[in-house]
């Protein structure tokens, strides 16, 4: 097996523990008789835990070394996701376990990614870390799901599989070659700093996009079941896993047709991402308006492929942007903004007094067009600055005799 395999696994691992919870928000609405805000924070608690986790793990793996992080997190993912098992009727457990599984994945995340990068040939590294992130996820709600509707034990049998999963990722890690010289730089606040994030492609082309990469997902996996109600009877488990599993799985073959854009305009994949995500939020609120199931699958679908777009092409500009010494902390930096969409159950479930979810998902739409239209402005800034730079730099042209020499 090529060596980019093991921390590619762990990408894998983490990103199905990670959203084998999306569908199975439904069986703790259901079964645990816990009220749509508190699920709603279950879901985004662990998003707490992951900021942390990112902004330190990635400037951390660039100061003592890839294995020496990235091997801690993903062992302590098999007690999290054992707390959260044993928390299936404790909403302090099940807070708990999440917000342990968030730091967890937030380290594995912003180092498993760049440890990919560095393993894998030119061009290829940003690819192979968001289809194994993306196969993950995608796997693990549809396995997670299945499992709690139809199998016994269904608040703590998924979570026991994805322990079963992660002991031998975990010991095959070991065996990753490791990429860093292990070293101490003069202060470690000056190792948290990530100057790359102030580059102008960074503040234009990925901060207005990166919090609708799982932004797009949440609203399509997250919201979505909610909004539609009790119009899908004692099917809503099931729904939610196969609206999950459209989701993530147009998300993962829309990175390929976006691998192919951004070779050939660097520019151009954020921007049809953007544009699927507003198109997606907008079919979501018809589908809310309509209790429509089958409008809300074809809005999984446009909002998988923004997804998919939009962190295959953010990861693809980090980097571009970063230096090697600095690739962790920004991928740390670019994830951390991508999992603030996260918390958007959270916003809309508790706005749902003012507004219904129709509205609500107009609003969204509304928010997102304005991103749209700020990385469109960005894209022709950032365009136009390399043809400004030569302008200025062009030798001038003289005219007439030179001068004699002295």
């Amino acid at each position: 097996m090529k060596p980019w395999t093991r921390p590619a696994a762990v990408l894998f691992g983490v990103g199905y523990g990670a959203n084998q919870f999306s569908p199975l928000m439904v069986m703790y609405r259901e079964q645990g008789h816990y009220p749509p805000t508190v699920v709603a924070a279950f879901f985004g608690v662990y998003v707490l835990g992951l900021a942390p986790g990112l902004l330190v793990g990635g400037p951390a793996s660039d100061r003592w070394g890839r294995r020496r992080v990235l091997l801690p997190a993903t062992a302590a993912s098999i007690p999290a996701s054992a707390v959260i098992a044993l928390g299936a009727f404790s909403e302090i457990l099940l807070y708990a376990g999440r917000l342990l599984f968030g730091l967890c994945i937030g380290v594995a995340m912003a180092v498993a990614t760049t440890w990919v990068k560095e393993l894998s040939g030119e061009g290829e590294g940003a690819r192979r870390a968001a289809l194994a992130l993306t196969a993950g996820f995608g796997l693990g709600p549809l396995v997670g799901g299945l499992l709690a509707q139809f199998a016994p034990l269904p608040m703590e049998l998924p979570y026991l599989v994805h322990i079963v999963l992660m002991v031998p990722v975990t010991w095959w890690l070991v065996a990753a070659p490791e990429t860093v010289v292990p070293g101490r730089s003069r202060s470690w606040l000056r190792d948290l700093r990530v100057p790359a994030a102030a580059h102008p492609r960074f503040r234009w082309l990925v901060l207005p996009a990166a919090p609708w990469v799982f932004g797009a997902a949440a609203l399509s996996f997250a919201v979505q079941p909610t909004a539609l109600g009790d119009v899908v009877g004692g099917y809503g488990l099931l729904v939610a896993t196969l609206l999950t599993a459209v989701t993530l799985g147009c998300g993962f073959l829309a990175q390929s047709a976006a691998r192919k854009i951004d070779a050939r305009s660097p520019l151009a994949a954020t921007r049809i991402g953007l544009a699927l995500v507003v198109v997606g939020t907008v079919v979501a609120a018809a589908g809310a308006a309509g209790r429509s199931v089958p409008v809300a699958f074809g809005a999984a679908a446009l909002l998988g492929a923004g997804y998919g777009f939009v962190l295959l092409s953010g990861l693809q500009e980090v980097q571009r942007i970063a230096a090697p010494e600095h690739l962790a902390g920004l991928t740390a930096v670019f994830y951390s903004l991508t999992y603030a969409g996260f918390l958007l159950p959270v916003l809309l479930s508790g706005l749902t007094g003012i507004a219904g979810y129709p509205v609500l998902l107009l609003v969204v739409a509304g928010v997102q067009a304005v991103c749209l239209g700020l990385v469109w402005a960005g894209a022709r800034r950032v365009d136009r600055a390399p043809r400004e730079r030569a302008a200025v730099v062009r030798p001038p042209v003289t005219t007439g005799r030179p001068r004699s020499a002295r």
